[in-house]
């Protein structure tokens, strides 16, 4: 097979790849990461790259404008490699996929979306303490020797030894122990550390050490979202936490949503691909816990990961096409504890992975582990919980029952699909005013010239412009309006945010009536969802008495804007309570927790799944939602409505 080889330009980097290889996932190969929100299917246009010079291949897109194709540029997904070629990645199309820097760290942390171990408890929601008894315990046996009147095994001895002081039924090892367990007792003047694992229904020897180590045992809970991934390293024998890392999802490269990576799953390869990508953010995130904290990542003992559905079969290298084919049944939602180095995670090699169960196909481990944080599921009171992300997944019920469901709002809320839309990173606008002259004043992440609109800034836009009369109640924008920043676009009219001069982008950012129509769609899906889920249950928003918006969306959230454009529903603004990343707090409870564990497989066998697809009344809850803030006013009292 001919070899090529490809420059990468400004970063200068190599690689050398087969010929017909796609540029797209030779990039990704090189370590360089290009948005491609759908996946590589040349919809999207966002992976625009120039051809310096060399052999190539492209398919023609309409995403290319004529003056571009003279400058060179192609789409990297429709390109695959003839020859050597060196190739520009414009800054527009560059996804940085490296940590998040320190200054969106603390402005994001300021937001809730992620908490350092310094400011971890609290911040959000008041985390319940269970009873201490981590995936992984370290204890420190002094033996007897054995002699004529004490002839047990070796095995027997250590079985012995740790039953004195604790409650275990039932135990077991690996056949590695038993075969080096002789050598190892008598070189070590029986002086030595069992490392105790809950697997499943039995507690584990999972490894024997010389001398005394029981201090040092670590263990890092994981919230594996499609977006971004959180982890903390956590001393497992003091319950602190020594470090919270947060990360994109490295999956980003390859589809936005869970259907698109699904797709891209089935295609030859793709599966590992998409493995690869979660588990190398996984293992990055963690040597650099290892570097920080100067510990051994041998000692890290425990790992607990919390996800949607997909996220945990893409983790643990399980096919998920049956996910998105009727009946869309998952192939596993409660998975055994396992060793973390069977899913390829580089830690103790002994060490265990629990991924919480998740719900259904499309509820998963992460709203699990939300409702444990929260406490949804020992409420008094009728309480709604809400994950506003590509795929809303949607709680209600009290400390008696719980039922669940799943929109599919798509990641417009999330920046993608949108002709100025970014994720939450520095650059990003989160907040948006306008006045009655129309002049927009706008607040990013970073406090930085913006690059886009992210979600949060996406509904104070809508919410603006409905409330100074700019856009209509089925979301076009009045051009009859004199104002420099109304004109017609290319395919639509738009409404000029930031000049190009004032931004760090090589265009104005805009909001035009086809984005402002994928957000109608996407704040309809979450509201008809919720309003569905409730009819279903004989129950209607008035019966709420409290709602919980998890998820780092929701913490940059305008209450009050979400409310004029009909995503939430118009209640009583005291029963509304932003919790941060509730699934993060969740697998950090099981990790320390038995009984956390315990407690989290009861929530995720107790809820009860609607499917909303099947319901008679959703597509006319949904389709009444597509205006702003819906058809029936009545349901929205507090919005004014000016035309």
């Amino acid at each position: 097979m001919q070899k090529c080889k490809i420059v990468f330009k400004p970063d200068d980097k190599r690689i050398q790849v087969n010929k017909g290889e796609n540029l797209l996932h030779a990039a990704v190969q090189a370590g360089i990461y290009i948005h491609s929100s759908c996946g590589g299917d040349g919809v999207c246009g966002r992976c625009k790259v120039i051809i310096k010079d060399g052999n190539f291949r492209s398919e023609p897109s309409g995403r290319i404008t004529k003056e571009e194709k003279e400058l060179g540029y192609v789409l990297a997904c429709l390109t695959s490699v003839q020859g050597n070629l060196t190739v520009e990645i414009p800054s527009e199309s560059r996804l940085d996929l490296e940590s998040l820097a320190e200054e969106d760290a603390k402005h994001l942390r300021l937001k809730g979306l992620f908490t350092p171990a310094e400011e971890y408890e609290g911040i959000t929601i008041k985390e319940r303490v269970y009873k201490h008894s981590p995936l992984a315990t370290k204890v420190y046996l002094k033996l007897p020797k054995p002699n004529l009147d004490d002839k047990v095994s070796d095995l027997e001895r250590i079985y012995r030894e740790i039953k004195k002081n604790r409650d275990i039924p039932i135990m077991q090892t690996g056949l590695a122990n038993i075969k080096r367990l002789g050598g190892l007792l008598r070189e070590s003047d029986w002086k030595v550390t069992a490392t105790l694992g809950k697997r499943n229904e039995t507690t584990e020897i999972v490894t024997i050490e010389p001398g005394d180590t029981s201090k040092k045992n670590y263990g890092v809970a994981f919230d594996i979202g499609t977006t971004t991934i959180t982890g903390q390293l956590v001393d497992l024998n003091s319950r602190k936490i020594l470090g919270t890392k947060t990360t994109y999802n490295r999956q980003v490269v390859f589809g936005d949503d869970v259907i698109t990576r699904i797709i891209f799953a089935t295609e030859g390869g793709g599966l590992e691909r998409l493995h690869h990508a979660v588990i190398d953010t996984i293992n990055n995130i963690i040597q650099n816990f290892v570097t920080n904290n100067k510990i051994n990542l041998n000692d890290i003992n425990g790992i607990t990961c919390a996800g949607n559905t997909t996220m945990m079969h893409l983790l643990l290298r399980v096919d998920p096409k049956f996910i998105r084919r009727e009946p869309y049944i998952s192939t596993a939602n409660f998975v055994p504890v396992i060793r973390a180095g069977e899913a390829g995670i580089k830690v103790s090699p002994r060490a265990l992975l629990y991924c919480v169960p998740g719900i259904s196909t499309y509820v998963g481990g992460d709203i699990t582990a939300g409702v444990l944080a929260s406490g949804l599921n020992e409420a008094k009171v009728l309480t709604l919980l809400i994950d506003v992300g590509t795929n809303g997944e949607i709680v209600v019920g009290n400390g008696e029952w719980m039922a669940s469901c799943s929109a599919s709002a798509g990641p417009a809320f999330e920046g993608s699909g949108l002709t100025s839309g970014v994720r939450a990173s520095k650059g990003a606008i989160q907040v948006v005013k306008i006045d009655k002259q129309l002049n927009v004043t706008v607040e990013t992440l970073g406090n930085v010239k913006p690059k886009g609109i992210c979600g949060s800034g996406y509904v104070d836009l809508l919410a603006e412009l409905f409330r100074r009369g700019v856009i209509t109640r089925d979301g076009k924008i009045r051009i009859d309006i004199k104002s420099p920043n109304i004109r017609k676009g290319e395919h639509c009219n738009e409404f000029v945010v930031v000049k190009r001069a004032a931004a760090d982008a090589d265009r104005d950012i805009v909001i035009t009536e086809e984005d402002i129509e994928n957000l109608k769609r996407s704040k309809g899906a979450i509201y008809s969802a919720i309003s569905t889920l409730l009819k279903k249950l004989g129950l209607s928003t008035a019966d709420l008495e409290k709602i919980y918006i998890a998820g780092g969306f929701g913490t940059c959230l305008n209450m009050q804007n979400a409310i004029t454009i009909g995503l939430l529903p118009d209640l009583d603004r005291k029963i509304f309570e932003f919790v941060g990343n509730t699934s993060i707090v969740g697998a950090h409870q099981v990790l320390l927790s038995f009984e956390a564990m315990k407690k989290a497989e009861d929530i995720a066998r107790k809820i009860t799944y609607i499917e909303l697809s099947v319901e008679p009344g959703y597509m006319d809850d949904y389709v009444s939602s597509l205006f702003f803030p819906h058809t029936d006013l009545t349901l929205f009292p507090s919005v004014k409505v000016t035309g």
